[in-house]
């Protein structure tokens, strides 16, 4: 989570911001926004918050709707994806209209 919050996210989310940006200028009445992503891993959830964190400054007064891969016990590969999660829980309750 760190490494895409951080570092490694930190380092590509501006080129996306732009990307995000174009696609909005085009929009006649853009309404808001729907990120889908896994918590349980580094890019999903960390650089995932860290983009739905900057969506928001940038487009304060639009609805941003998350729709979020929860990692399950049964299925974990990594022993990190409960602490991606919950990182990022708390990133989606204070950036996200819905999620």
């Amino acid at each position: 989570w760190a490494k895409g919050h951080y570092t490694e996210g930190a380092e590509l989310v501006d080129q996306v911001l732009d990307v995000v940006r174009r696609e909005a200028e085009g929009c006649d009445c853009l309404q808001g926004f729907q990120i889908t992503h896994s918590l349980g891993g580094g890019t999903g959830a960390g650089m995932g918050t860290l983009l739905i964190s900057k969506i928001r400054e940038e487009f304060p007064d639009r609805m941003m709707a998350t729709f979020s891969v929860v990692p399950s016990p049964k299925v974990s590969d990594t022993v990190v994806e409960p602490y991606n999660a919950t990182l990022s829980v708390h990133q989606l309750v204070e950036n996200s209209d819905a999620t």
